[in-house]
C-alpha cells in the first residue's frame, strides 16, 4: 500500500487546541497536509496552516543539540509519529505543537475545511473526536502547559 508523508500541528492557545473539520474525511483533525517535494516538514506545516486557516505559527519543540559539522539547521521535533489509514492509502504522520502568531487573522479556507473550532480538555472527550486525535490533543495541551509554567 502507498504511504505518503504528512505533517499535522496542534495549535494551542489559552488552554484550548484548534481542530479542523476535514472536508474529505469528515473528521475533526489537527490542521496539516502532505509534505511537498523539496520541502522540510516545518515548511510543509507552516504552509498548510497558513493555507487552511490564515495563521503563521511558532513551533514549540526544538532540538537542544548545537549546530555542528554539516548540519545547516535543526527542525522542530514532532511529539508523535504514526502510520494511519486514510482509506485508499496510508499516511506516515509527524505531529507538532505550535502557537499562532496572528490569531486575529484566523479564517476558514472554504475549499478545504467544513469548519474549525477550539477545544478544551473537557471538550476533547466528545464522541465526535476520535480517540487518536483526543490522545494527541491532550498530550499537546500538557506539553504547552508545561512550557508556559516553566
Amino acid at each position: 500500500m502507498k504511504t505518503d508523508l504528512v505533517v499535522n500541528g496542534y495549535v494551542v492557545n489559552d488552554g484550548k487546541v484548534l481542530l479542523i473539520h476535514h472536508k474529505k474525511l469528515k473528521l475533526w483533525l489537527p490542521p496539516g497536509g502532505h509534505i511537498e517535494k523539496d520541502e522540510t516538514p516545518d515548511e510543509a506545516l507552516a504552509r498548510e496552516i497558513k493555507e487552511e486557516l490564515g495563521l503563521r505559527i511558532r513551533f514549540l519543540n526544538h532540538s537542544d543539540i548545537p549546530l555542528a559539522g554539516n548540519v545547516k539547521r535543526h527542525l522542530a521535533l514532532p511529539f508523535d509519529v504514526n502510520v494511519h489509514s486514510v482509506g485508499d492509502h496510508d499516511h506516515c504522520g509527524f505531529y507538532y505543537v505550535a502557537e499562532a502568531l496572528n490569531l486575529d487573522e484566523l479564517k476558514k479556507n472554504e475549499k478545504e475545511l467544513n469548519d474549525f473550532a477550539w477545544f478544551s480538555e473537557e471538550e476533547l472527550h466528545q464522541e465526535k473526536i476520535s480517540p487518536d486525535v483526543r490522545h494527541q490533543a491532550l498530550k499537546a495541551l500538557k506539553h504547552h502547559n508545561r512550557r508556559v509554567n516553566d
